[in-house]
């Protein structure tokens, strides 16, 4: 073959690129067929995450471009198709019509209690409520949620009424039936029941050991190298165990959704306005006499902290000092004054700066808390406005099992590889969730900012445990280290799980000894 033979096959593989339609329009395409996120994104091989992105401000590239802009394709030459009169199929048995040009479904479609995909009722309201992900009107509940039960109804997937979509000429797949024709597979959903809120279920799949048998065979059982190898992929492997433990659930999950000022950073290099109340208190007034400090370890801190509440939507801002337990987010409060820094940290972390600040869900209900009658700290914060959506405790919850699960067998099996890769996994996977080149699936500042504070709002709680138990609380440091004297046993059960704690370290404090504010501070954060 001559040189310019090599060229021209390099040139006939390259080929053009497939033309895509708008992201609006792919959203719409995929909607008017029925077909939720996660099953054009195993159609793929992708995550639906990923879907999302390309549906919002992003392109696939290779061959992924053309795969997609082939299924684009066939779809807009199916709807041209059934805009024809004479080839409008009609509506099916026990087909609910979907909303259309000329208005939304007949009245009665839905008269009796529907039934939630996992068998919950479905509570029909008499007066519609703001739905919890695009706040619009909507007339049903469910959990105590109020949603839309057709994502084709909700704001942030698609207009109640979408307008017909006029055929799309993109690239077809090499070697088939051309771009107005439609795929020679038809929909398996064409002539299926509207989908509601709910996800297929799918069952549970050992994502994690199957990574981690593959990274040792791969490396012929060299355990360092399949451990490095593990690590280099937690980020993506963790979003992708996030997609399967999410099949099945009631909310998809907003990616990339708008995002206040508040939460974007002032300099390139620098901070945005969000104050996540991170502990870095030592007692200064010791008792007289020389005191056994231990320092305990809190094992999976942030593993621990991915049960909290998320907001599920857009943030929406509100003004006035109301908090509503059913929404979550950020706030602008004036805190209360702290009088127990002798012997407990301050709740809002090492703060020296007067005035209003802005702080996330879990620091406000800790103050709250402790401002309450069980506790009478403090005075109740006072909020000035505040950004939220609608929220659930348990958006991650499979996740944090899923990951609880697989770290317990590990330590049980001593498998360090499995357990290095788990605690890659949920620390990169909060880490980069916010603004981050290593994780483009998510971008979700304001949760990062919540699981953070929460794991910091955890260890506050273990010191005033041991406080009101009768230990003394010498010092307490970021997300998972906590100095304490007395038995600490008798309240903190020893152990290397979730919810029990290990020593890091002990020394001796007070007269005649190294005292607690010189002691050297020992690595806290990520230890397990």
């Amino acid at each position: 073959m001559s040189d310019f033979d090599a060229i021209d096959s390099l040139l006939a593989a390259v080929g053009p690129q497939a033309e895509l339609p708008a992201p609006e329009q792919r959203r719409e395409l995929r909607e008017r067929a029925r077909l939720p996120k996660a099953q054009v994104a195993r159609a793929l091989g992708v995550s639906p995450s990923t879907v999302a992105g390309w549906e919002k401000d992003r392109d696939p590239v290779g061959e992924l471009r053309t795969k997609y802009a082939y299924l684009l394709d066939g779809l807009a030459a199916k709807f041209a198709a059934e805009t024809e009169p004479e080839t409008a199929p009609a509506p099916g048995p026990g087909v609910v019509p979907a909303a259309g040009p000329a208005g939304p479904a007949a009245p009665g479609s839905l008269t009796e209690p529907a039934q939630g995909g996992d068998g919950d009722d479905v509570e029909v309201l008499t007066v519609p409520e703001p739905c919890v992900l695009c706040g619009r009107p909507a007339k049903h509940r469910v959990e105590g949620f109020t949603q839309h039960l057709d994502p084709a109804d909700c704001q942030t997937t698609a207009p109640a009424a979408p307008a017909p979509v006029k055929p799309v000429h993109t690239t077809a797949r090499p070697e088939t039936a051309p771009a107005a024709q439609p795929p020679t597979r038809p929909s398996e959903r064409s002539h299926s029941p509207a989908r509601r809120a709910f996800q297929e279920p799918s069952g549970p799949v050992d994502l994690i050991g199957q990574a981690v048998q593959a990274a040792l065979a791969e490396h012929h059982g060299d355990v360092d190298a399949a451990t490095a190898a593990l690590l280099k992929k937690a980020i993506p492997d963790a979003m992708r165990l996030l997609d399967e433990t999410r099949k099945g659930a009631r909310y998809d999950i907003v990616a990339h959704p708008w995002i206040p000022d508040i939460l974007k950073k002032q300099t390139s290099r620098g901070a945005d306005q969000v104050w996540e109340a991170r502990p870095k208190w030592t007692r200064h007034d010791l008792p007289p006499g020389r005191h056994e400090v231990t320092a305990l370890d809190i094992n999976g801190a942030y593993l621990s902290a991915l049960k909290t509440h998320l907001p599920l939507g857009r943030l929406e801002h509100s003004t006035g000092p109301a908090h509503d337990r059913r929404r979550a987010g950020l706030y602008l409060i004036t805190p209360p004054a702290w009088e127990h820094e002798a012997v407990l940290p301050n709740p809002l972390g090492n703060r020296d700066e007067p005035g209003p600040l802005w702080v996330t869900e879990p620091t406000l209900r800790l103050l709250l808390r402790l401002s309450g009658p069980k506790y009478g700290l403090c005075e109740p914060p006072e909020i000035h406005e505040s950004y939220t959506s609608g929220a659930t405790e348990n958006l991650l919850e499979k996740f944090r099992i899923a990951l609880k699960d697989a770290r317990d067998a590990a330590i049980e099996q001593d498998d360090e590889v499995t357990l290095e890769y788990v605690k890659a996994m949920y620390s990169k996977f909060v880490s980069t969730m916010g603004e981050s080149n290593y994780n483009r699936e998510l971008y979700r500042p304001d949760w990062m900012h919540i699981i953070r504070s929460q794991a910091f709002a955890n260890l506050w709680l273990k010191a005033l445990k041991a406080h009101d138990e009768g230990l003394m609380v010498v010092r307490a440091m970021g997300t998972d280290e906590l100095h304490i004297t007395g038995d600490w046993r008798r309240v903190f059960p020893e152990g290397r799980g979730v919810t029990e704690v290990k020593v890091k370290d002990t020394y001796t404090a007070g007269t005649d000894a190294t005292d607690a504010t010189e002691h050297t501070e020992t690595a806290g954060e990520g230890q397990e």
